[in-house]
């Protein structure tokens, strides 16, 4: 079975940074696609980040030039880098894998973390 395990999600002040981890654990081979979304409350669940297999990231535009995204491949981590936060940026932020291949013979399509809240105050 696989599993996503966030870590990191804080309370700070606005202009503030934080750095959300997420690990992938199981008889993994290899992951297509890893990002984060983030649902605030009484919204829809939307993408913030994320990352190719081959490294490629793409950005909310509502986060570009502030979040930065990143990935360990051999160890299937995936850092989001949180800069300059403001008030509209508090959500729950979750770790999301797509295409998630294992030795097992397997293939899991999408897999979700638990979520960590970030708080952002003004």
């Amino acid at each position: 079975q696989v599993q996503l395990v966030e870590s990191g999600g804080a309370s700070v002040q606005s202009g503030g940074s934080l750095r959300l981890s997420c690990a992938a654990s199981g008889s993994i081979r290899s992951i297509h696609a890893m990002g984060w979304y983030r649902q605030a409350p009484g919204k829809e669940r939307e993408l913030v980040a994320r990352v190719s297999l081959a490294g490629i990231p793409n950005y909310a535009d509502s986060v570009k030039g502030r979040f930065t995204i990143s990935r360990d491949s051999t160890r299937n981590t995936v850092i989001l880098q949180m800069n300059s936060l403001q008030p509209e940026d508090t959500a729950v932020y979750y770790c999301n894998a797509n295409d998630i291949a294992t030795f097992t013979g397997y293939t899991y399509l999408e897999v979700w973390g638990q979520g960590t809240l970030v708080t952002v105050s003004s």
